[in-house]
């Protein structure tokens, strides 16, 4: 299990654009294993590969359904409307009220480079959203209304 540093706000690769992924390789196999490991040990639903550094289309998502893995991925389809607290393992311990589409339906490649579509409502809708604006440089601090607020947690008891 290797686990990579996740990048923070302030941090110039976090607004850059991500270059499509056009074949797979053993290095990719790599680092999308190390962004679920990475993703799992922050307790988080979501990272794109701009978060560890790497300016490739590579998103992975676990909402407790099991991992998805985008590659290239697209919107192709949104609706509905949902306004809620969204967080970011790149914004430790901050949240903000974003509105996102309830409804999405992504068209990606999955890890054997096969075009597939997924759709996600709510939680997952919104991952998929936050995740793919990842790509493109876009913050979820960007949208929030009303600005950030200090997020507690809970403590885990081992």
């Amino acid at each position: 299990m290797a686990i990579r540093q996740v990048r923070e706000m302030g941090d110039d690769i976090l607004r850059k654009q991500s270059k499509p992924l056009t074949k797979m390789t053993l290095r990719t196999k790599i680092l999308i294993k190390d962004m679920l490991d990475t993703m799992y040990e922050a307790n988080g639903v979501g990272l794109a590969a701009p978060q560890v550094g790497i300016l490739k289309q590579v998103v992975v998502v676990d909402v407790g359904e099991g991992p998805y893995v985008l590659i290239n991925p697209e919107i192709i389809e949104a609706s509905g409307e949902q306004t809620g607290d969204e967080g970011c393992l790149s914004l430790p311990g901050k949240a903000g009220k974003v509105t996102r589409p309830n409804y999405v339906k992504v068209r990606c490649l999955n890890e054997d480079m096969e075009e597939v579509e997924y759709e996600g409502e709510e939680l997952l809708a919104r991952a998929f959203c936050h995740e793919i604006d990842h790509l493109k440089g876009i913050l979820y601090a960007d949208l929030v209304v009303g600005g950030l607020h200090d997020v507690e947690y809970e403590d885990e008891e081992e």
